[in-house]
């Protein structure tokens, strides 16, 4: 099977080679007119495409203008790389059964022990195709992530900003409205403009996004609609990081084996007041009454994994009846440190409020975030609640340095706990551009874990109890 699948992987790729040639032959006289620009943009920024370079950054959804005629299908190809040393510490005093020297004696709350040192290189490749005027494919692979090493797709769309339909009614239609389709990352919510995601991590000029990280990619379609700086989209999806036609069965907790869509929804106000002054403020919906096939992933629809390494994890994954295998955790399956998933993996509903502004070289970006929900085995809904600020300066005309600050913090109910829980994050961030796809940065982060220890059955039983992780990350990221 090995030699087969190699046979057919070489077969393909000489295809390509094959058919290339005589793609870019075709096209030469149009790709010499516009020898920089091969999709469709506004001239100095992207308009239905965001660079992956600096100009990207503080890009939300594509815009409504080009200046690019279009001239033929056209390919381009462009990556995100991320290399990464760490140093940092974690504890939990608190906790019971947290001791052990080796995997062999190690308890169930030992957490994994930490040396400074380098992690394995992340990458994103990325393939934006211009199909015809105003239509746009994309696709997106992970080559190696924290959470899976080997090449993953993440996702693929295209998206609409015309439609090849002639009459004043079609084309005053598009002039304000945008179709994306696909396989694709979810627009709820602006924090997931500014995260990292896998080996592409230049737009956010800290390490990791948020603590409660709602990003996911789910199969639907989203309906834009903007017009002098107001924006409106409603999305439809199955709610689900992947399809599936599975069987779906009942639990004593939930009869119902109906599967729901999820369906979200976007409205707010993006302007430049002055040519130094920008505000934006944003609300976003995400609704599902009850997707009961293998569960809703919001808040864990990352394929990728966490910037901060093994930071705070169990050394070795106990199974629910306190065996184990007695093997120490793989990064790649404990991808994901350092985040708190609330566990809404059947019913959800979620409110983000966000406001972005950037005055000159100064920005301030907020988030608030109430989430409610439950698992397939639970009855009573539950509650999380999310608050983040970031202040950032951007230096010289360029902007090439900058250096700011962020603090994130989770108060949730959680399933088997008689009080709220709490996280809390700090980070100080400081980076700089050597060229405007360089990216060089660093980050000191401090996060604490409260009231993990008011377990309903074991008191201090979880792992988390009087937990803290802190440290230093250095990062070091190429994008284009």
């Amino acid at each position: 099977m090995k030699n087969l699948i190699t046979f057919n992987t070489l077969k393909f790729a000489m295809a390509i080679c094959a058919v290339l040639p005589l793609s870019l032959n075709a096209q030469t006289d149009s790709a010499t007119k516009n020898a920089k620009r091969t999709i469709q943009e506004f001239y100095g920024r992207p308009s239905n495409w965001r660079a992956y370079d600096q100009t990207g950054i503080n890009e939300f959804e594509t815009r409504k203008s080009d200046s690019l005629l279009f001239e033929g299908l056209r390919v381009r190809f462009g990556a995100g790389f991320t290399q990464q040393y760490q140093s940092i510490e974690s504890e939990n005093p608190g906790a019971i059964n947290n001791g052990g020297t080796t995997i062999a004696t190690a308890g169930s709350n030992k957490l994994y022990p930490l040396t400074p040192g380098f992690m394995t290189a992340q990458a994103n490749l990325f393939m934006d195709v211009q199909l015809a005027d105003g239509i746009r494919l994309n696709v997106t692979t992970y080559l190696s992530a924290r959470h899976h090493n080997e090449a993953w797709v993440k996702g693929g769309y295209i998206q609409f900003d015309k439609l090849p339909f002639k009459g004043k009614f079609w084309d005053n239609l598009m002039s304000v409205t945008t179709i994306k389709v696909g396989h694709m990352e979810i627009n709820y919510g602006d924090e997931h403009f500014r995260r990292s995601d896998g080996g592409h991590t230049l737009y956010n000029p800290f390490m990791e996004g948020n603590i409660m990280d709602a990003f996911a990619t789910e199969i639907g379609g989203e309906v834009y609609v903007q017009k002098s700086g107001f924006l409106g989209m409603i999305g439809l999806s199955n709610g689900m990081i992947k399809g599936n036609v599975d069987t779906v069965f009942a639990t004593l907790q939930d009869s119902n084996t109906s599967k729901q869509p999820s369906i979200y929804l976007k409205a707010g106000y993006d302007n430049n007041i002055t040519d130094h002054i920008r505000i934006r403020v944003t609300g976003s919906y995400y609704h599902n009454g009850g997707n009961y096939g293998s569960g809703l992933t919001l808040y864990g629809g990352d394929r990728t994994g966490s910037n901060y390494q093994n930071a705070y994890d169990t050394w070795v994954p106990y199974n629910k009846d306190g065996t184990s295998t007695k093997v120490a955790n793989a990064s790649t399956a404990a991808a994901f440190s350092g985040r708190f998933n609330p566990g809404f993996t059947n019913k959800i509903d979620a409110i983000m409020l966000n406001a972005f502004a950037k005055v000159y070289g100064f920005e301030l970006f907020g988030t608030y975030e109430n989430a409610k929900g439950r698992s397939k085995t639970e009855t009573a809904d539950r509650t999380a609640n999310q608050y983040a600020i970031e202040a950032l300066y951007r230096f010289f005309k360029k902007e090439n340095l900058y250096a700011g600050v962020r603090y994130n913090t989770v108060k949730a109910e959680m399933q088997g706990f008689t009080t709220d829980v709490t996280i809390d994050r700090v980070a100080f961030a400081a980076g700089w551009f050597v060229t405007k796809n360089i990216l060089l940065k660093a980050e000191y982060v401090k996060q604490q874990y409260k009231d993990f220890g008011n377990t309903k059955l074991v008191p201090n039983s979880d792992y988390r109890t009087g937990g803290m992780f802190k440290g230093f990350v250095i990062e070091a990221t190429v994008g284009f």
